[in-house]
């Protein structure tokens, strides 16, 4: 949700903040969060974060997220940030129900390249109980997809850390629109079989249920206006 987008072979890190904004609280949380960017921007800030909301779901949830090339960013002072703190306080937080803040890293063998006209993503979530069977299975699947498309169709991440209740992988999917989403396109599991043939798809099949405790998935748009990309 974050950049979506890995521009490297390298491991990155992903960071996702996700925000629940009060009842009634939408048209003055948005304008909180212009403010803010307005003067991240105006005390030369150098982060760059995309700003998603989440289509279906309770409540109204929107998602920054942003990529660190490594873990030594998080020791690096943000001077903007800090200028900027009192905007925060006076225009965003006041409009919020609850702030929740997650890691990740990319995936970048299974994943695809850059994206510049997403306008929505499509992120499936998976609980597994086997990583070892499961990066089995992405990786088969997203080679078969790649050697019959070029590119395997989305971005994959692998949870670091964080509780119970959150996902151990997730896919993030681009699309340019919601049209998009109306185009039929061949099942992935249809091109693996195809490249594999049925008793080695049906294997895989096996395995996956046994490996995948839960799955969900929620669309995501992004608003260019409040990105700083």
């Amino acid at each position: 949700m974050l950049a979506f987008t890995q521009n490297n072979n390298e491991r990155r890190l992903l960071g996702l903040t996700e925000i629940t904004v009060k009842l009634g609280h939408t048209t003055q949380f948005l304008e909180g969060v212009k403010k803010w960017k307005a003067c991240y921007q105006e005390n030369n800030g150098t982060d760059i974060w995309n700003f998603w909301r989440r289509v279906q779901g309770e409540g109204n949830v929107f998602i920054l997220s942003g990529i660190m090339d490594n873990w030594a960013e998080m020791d690096k002072e943000d001077a903007a940030g800090k200028a900027c703190q009192s905007t925060i306080m006076n225009f965003i937080m006041p409009h919020v129900e609850k702030v929740s803040y997650s890691l990740s890293q990319t995936m970048p063998d299974y994943s695809r390249g850059p994206n510049p006209d997403m306008g929505l993503v499509m992120v499936i979530y998976f609980k597994v109980n086997n990583g070892t069977d499961f990066n089995e299975i992405v990786k088969g699947v997203t080679s078969a997809v790649k050697a019959k498309e070029g590119s395997p169709r989305g971005w994959w991440y692998a949870a670091v850390g964080g509780s119970s209740e959150n996902p151990d992988y997730f896919v993030s999917i681009p699309f340019k629109n919601f049209a998009d989403l109306d185009i039929q396109r061949e099942g992935v599991w249809k091109i693996y079989e195809n490249a594999v043939g049925k008793k080695k798809a049906d294997e895989m099949d096996k395995k996956w249920e046994a490996t995948v405790d839960d799955s969900w998935s929620y669309i995501y748009t992004l608003n260019k206006e409040l990105s700083n990309q």
